[in-house]
């Protein structure tokens, strides 16, 4: 038996049942008391629907309060949650589903219809079970049973009996294989990572007001924006989508002392004409990750008194493994730090050699809080973890001083709008379109989301910019599609092993790019 990932909640509720734990949407709060109760029932739900420890439960839908109590439910009874990406097609939410094999998934209205389609199944109009459920064997449930819940009070559950190292979470992430990876948090390293921060930002402390309005389908949602917070007893402001405008406005009326993002939430923020008013003198720690902030955006909000500091992480090193010092981002804000109490950062050579100051190299990380897995591929974790250091396929150098920048990705992912994209997922999806010989998918810059999608595709003459992306419309995510597609009648170009260098050729075609960029 052992402490599980939610215990901090009874905690709070015991120690300060009065205090906001969450406020959605600038309207709804919920104090620690009800918050527990409320997850107590859901716990109970959950039960109910034939849930048991180590069973896996899908969740999909908007931000919404039904989504965290239903989630922080199924972790209470020691039940592994997966959190999809609701901006998913069917099939890709079908492959998650098939590789996870959840007994259910946890669908909103506006998403019970798609899940329905991923399951081959018609959108229920009833809570049903594992056992009504189509050939997947797979239930399908609607959020708002969870509401419901929310006035009962039938106590906790009995306490699953869990070791430290069963599983918490299955986040999917892409990388630069086709399909994603289910990225494993275990009880213990979600400990790891809550006191690894503890240890290193006051800022983070109980009673302290932080927002999210990202989405809840990646590591930042569920980990890093209740499982951390709520351990620690601190008021998480919840947000249904980002708004510049309401989120301005929530920063300063809230006095709102913790915010992390991507570059284009600032970006957009300080594009406001309410920002030059804004009084944002609460705000303690700001994060900025995925891809880097123009300095420009960095000079904006320090004039306003915000310092912005640069963090590094990914998905499989908890979300974040490094933030750069408030007295390094003054002088050095491209900077991500040297890493934290217990995570090591170096910048290798392929033979593993450390890298001089200045010499760029692979960022390989070490820490309590990496990933312990892949959900049923070993074979990939054995590629990036080896004796005992996490292979980023990021491309980075340090200082004398050992603090550390990136340069680069190895891996070629697009980052647009705080998603990873898999330029192998897009091509995938394109080759099979009739007419294409050839496809090469690149990134390139887009004033609105950071980066976008590419393709510069060889195929015959019967084939148009149109069917190729009306295919990758019908397969792919939205924010995965293509921004634009460059026809060429010509091959591609092939190294010696016969591979396409993707990056010279997007040195080669991105001046004569047009993005469609959506606004």
């Amino acid at each position: 038996m052992t402490e599980l990932c939610t215990d901090g909640i009874s905690y709070w509720a015991r120690q300060a049942p009065d205090r906001l734990a969450i406020v959605f949407d600038g309207t709804d709060r919920v104090d620690y008391a009800l918050l527990d109760s409320w997850t107590d029932a859901a716990a109970h739900w959950h039960l109910a629907q034939g849930l048991r420890p180590g069973d896996r439960v899908g969740f999909i839908g908007g931000n919404t309060l039904e989504w965290i109590i239903g989630a922080i439910g199924a972790l209470k009874l020691g039940a592994v949650v997966v959190p999809m990406n609701n901006r998913f097609t069917p099939d890709e939410l079908r492959y998650l589903v098939e590789n996870s094999e959840p007994r259910y998934v946890l669908a909103d209205d506006a998403h019970t219809e798609r899940m329905a389609a991923a399951l081959a199944t018609s959108a229920p109009d009833h809570v049903r079970t594992g056992s009504e459920a189509d050939v997947s064997g797979v239930g399908l449930h609607r959020l708002g049973e969870i509401t419901k819940l929310r006035h009962e009070t039938p106590g906790p559950v009995a306490r699953p009996d869990a070791g430290p190292d069963d599983i918490a979470q299955i986040v999917y992430t892409s990388g630069t294989s086709a399909r994603p990876k289910g990225v494993i948090f275990t009880h213990r390293s979600t400990f790891n990572l809550i006191a690894e921060m503890a240890f290193a930002e006051p800022a983070l402390r109980p009673g302290a007001r932080m927002i999210y309005v990202l989405s809840l389908s990646g590591a930042p949602g569920l980990l890093w924006h209740f499982i951390h917070p709520l351990t620690r007893g601190m008021t998480q402001y919840f947000e249904k989508g980002f708004d510049a405008e309401v989120t301005l406005r929530r920063l300063a009326e809230e006095k709102i002392q913790v915010l992390s993002g991507v570059p284009v939430l600032f970006e957009q923020m300080m594009a406001r004409p309410e920002f030059a008013d804004a009084d944002l003198s609460s705000l303690e720690l700001v994060t900025v990750a995925a891809v880097r902030v123009h300095v420009a955006t960095l000079r904006a909000w320090l004039a306003k008194g915000v310092l912005i500091r640069q963090a590094y992480g990914m998905t499989e090193l908890g979300g974040l493994s490094t933030i750069n010092s408030p007295e390094r981002a003054l002088d050095h804000p491209e900077q991500i730090g040297r890493g934290t109490v217990f995570n090591r950062h170096r910048v290798v050579r392929p033979d593993g050699t450390d890298c001089d100051p200045g010499e760029p190299g692979e960022i390989i990380v070490s820490g309590p809080g990496v990933t312990p897995g892949y959900w049923r591929n070993e074979a990939a974790y054995a590629e990036a973890m080896r004796d005992g250091w996490f292979h980023s396929g990021d491309v980075g150098v340090r200082d004398e001083d050992g603090y550390f920048q990136i340069v680069d990705r190895l891996k070629d992912m697009i980052i647009s709008g705080g998603y990873n994209i898999a330029p192998s997922e897009i091509e995938a999806v394109i080759a099979d379109v009739p007419g294409v010989r050839e496809v090469c998918v690149i990134s390139a810059d887009d004033p609105k989301f950071g980066e976008a999608a590419v393709a510069i595709v060889h195929g015959d003459d019967s084939l148009t910019k149109d069917a190729v992306l009306a295919r990758c419309k019908e397969k792919l995510a939205g924010y995965k599609q293509p921004r634009d597609v460059v026809l060429i009648s010509e091959p591609l170009e092939r190294m010696a092993s016969g591979k396409i260098p993707r990056r010279k050729i997007r040195d080669a075609y991105l001046a004569s790019l047009e993005l469609a960029v959506t606004s």
